[in-house]
């Protein structure tokens, strides 16, 4: 039945966690808004899959019967960038958002490894949780900051006009805010620097 609704497989187990939550099978609760509606997302949300995108999920649930191809658009990958030897700092790539965590998006670029945005470089404002900013399945542009092709990392921007780590910098500060003509926004004191947050959230998936 979720065939005939534009939720994304990935995001099945929350429609499974809806089943649950209601005592319902998939398809008695598939169109029926005055019940989905009475549901509150927060109850869903989990570090893979936010409050936004289990808001969009009751909402596909809500209409079933809309064939979501049409809609349906996936990113441009760029001729020539395979893998991630191709690519180079400064490049600005189109890629979709593979997965979401309060520290960051990870972007499919086409080159088998997923590139991060890490969330001090989503946007020119303070953000304290990149669900807030990106979903699972956005078609995003983002500017390649750092790659270290041994560790299999790719360091990524959605601050098109960032400028790329500079080798010679000191390791604090590898990322740089912005980019030429731009006055980069003061960091609060409690924000890390970007590269270093960069670092730690790499960290993270370590573990």
């Amino acid at each position: 039945p979720l065939d005939m609704t534009g939720v994304h497989p990935e995001t099945y187990p929350v429609v499974e966690q809806i089943m649950e939550k209601t005592g319902k099978p998939v398809a008695e609760i598939m169109g029926r808004a005055d019940m989905l509606k009475t549901l509150k997302p927060e109850l869903f949300a989990n570090d893979k899959f936010g409050v936004i995108t289990v808001r969009d999920i009751l909402g596909e649930l809500e209409k079933p019967g809309r064939d979501p191809r049409p809609d349906f658009k996936v990113a441009r990958f760029n001729d020539g960038v395979e893998d991630i030897k191709d690519l180079k700092e400064g490049m600005v790539l189109e890629g979709t958002v593979s997965n979401v965590a309060q520290f960051g998006a990870f972007i499919d670029l086409g080159v088998h490894q997923d590139g991060l945005v890490h969330v001090s470089q989503l946007s020119h404002k303070f953000v304290t949780d990149a669900r807030e900013v990106v979903k699972t399945g956005d078609i995003v542009k983002v500017k390649v900051m750092e790659v270290d092709v041994e560790r299999k990392r790719i360091g990524l921007s959605m601050k098109l006009d960032a400028a790329p780590a500079r080798r010679d910098a000191p390791q604090g500060n590898r990322f740089e805010g912005a980019g030429r003509g731009y006055a980069q926004p003061q960091r609060r004191a409690s924000e890390p620097a970007p590269q270093s947050a960069m670092a730690s959230a790499f960290a993270k998936l370590r573990r």
